[in-house]
């Protein structure tokens, strides 16, 4: 053998004649056959397996696409490559060409979330913040799209590449999904079929703008904020009690009742539903007891009626001017309360819900005053019964 039928037979060797992927991981979109500095023989076997896509491109431009099966490569199975390559028909010779296979399977179980809350309005509880999570099917519908959008500028090969800018899509479009969705906060989770359906409808398009299909898409969860929560909870606990506010007041009070026994030193210092609580043993919620216990800015003063100082120590708006019936205003912590009737400030101080020390004030009086020092109430002491009489002399 000659020293030109070496170099021809050498030459000859590095020429590429079986071009395929046996694709053993899971989660690789693309694959670039290697063919670095290396020609592909005209006549070459190419095979394609179910699930793929073979893409011949020519200098960064994509040429002919090759689906499912197998292929004895010749000018007239690339058309597109031999017209850019300027071959004539039936030119022999190898050439050089790129070849990416594409995995065109669905990928399955790609998870989706909200990195931050999403804000949205509702009919309930006007803006809110959601957060979701879920997931999302998808395969590569359009190979060449696909090269031309993703591949050709970023080199993006697995799944793990594109999810982070997939993401980004289903999150944008979610938010709107669900905002024009118009459905309540409170039936979202009676809904995740409809809505899932609706933000696919959504999101679709843009996967499709990248040569995807999403085939798939899952909402599993959407989470209120948890003071959104809380007060859903209280809507659960009204609809038990029914309509009536005078049985969701008593569940309060009794409540409260816990709360004042669990405390050792006892009144109002530490918490103000023990006020409510006490008030309810004594029987007298429906004149002095005011809805859920709360400290409230006391309503202008009627007319000709004089306002109250401030409470000590906080600058709490004055509390309200004294009916016909309660007069009583109780400073505690800073806030204010009342206004409360004589007796049921008696019953207060003996059922130990008010120290005789608790800051008072009623219309006339000079200013806030230990409670002990207004006529009618000196000496009292919470709880304390009067001592039995002296036994007989014998």
């Amino acid at each position: 053998m000659g020293l030109l039928d070496n170099i021809k037979q050498q030459i000859g060797s590095q020429f590429i004649e079986i071009i395929q992927w046996l694709d053993e991981s899971e989660d690789s979109l693309v694959y670039r056959f290697p063919v670095y500095n290396q020609e592909i023989k005209m006549g070459a076997q190419l095979t394609v397996r179910e699930n793929q896509a073979a893409l011949f491109v020519n200098e960064g431009k994509a040429a002919d696409l090759f689906l499912p099966g197998r292929y004895e490569l010749s000018t007239q199975n690339i058309p597109i490559l031999t017209t850019l390559r300027g071959w004539k028909y039936g030119f022999q010779s190898p050439f050089k060409a790129e070849v990416y296979f594409f995995n065109t399977r669905t990928f399955t179980d790609l998870k989706w979330g909200t990195t931050n809350p999403v804000m949205m309005r509702d009919s309930d509880f006007g803006m809110i913040r959601i957060r979701a999570f879920g997931t999302y099917a998808m395969k590569i519908a359009d190979p060449k799209v696909f090269f031309n959008t993703i591949v050709g500028t970023q080199g993006l090969t697995t799944t793990d590449e594109i999810t982070g800018q997939l993401r980004s899509i289903v999150l944008s479009k979610l938010s709107d999904a669900i905002a024009e969705s118009k459905i309540p906060a409170l039936d979202i989770a009676a809904k995740y079929d409809e809505l899932s359906a609706f933000g696919k409808e959504k999101i679709g398009p843009e996967f499709g703008s990248f040569g995807l299909d999403l085939t798939k898409f899952f909402i599993e969860n959407v989470s209120l904020p948890e003071e959104v929560e809380q007060a859903i909870d209280q809507r659960t606990k009204l609809g038990v009690l029914g309509d009536k506010m005078g049985q969701f007041t008593q569940m309060q009070a009794a409540e409260a009742i816990k709360i004042a026994a669990a405390n050792p030193s006892g009144g109002l210092a530490g918490a103000g539903a023990g006020l409510g609580a006490g008030m309810a043993i004594g029987g007298v919620m429906g004149q002095a007891f005011q809805p859920m216990m709360q400290p409230q800015a006391a309503p202008p003063p009627a007319y000709g009626a004089p306002a109250p100082p401030p409470a000590p120590g906080a600058g709490a708006p004055p509390p309200p001017p004294a009916p016909a019936g309660p007069r009583w205003s109780l400073a505690i912590d800073g806030k204010t309360y009342g206004p409360y009737t004589d007796e049921a400030m008696r019953q207060m101080i003996a059922a130990g819900q008010v120290a005789p020390t608790t800051l008072a004030w009623h219309p006339g009086a000079a200013g806030w005053a230990a409670l002990q020092t207004f006529p009618g109430f000196e000496g009292t002491s919470p709880g304390v019964a009067p001592p039995p009489p002296p036994p007989p002399a014998r």
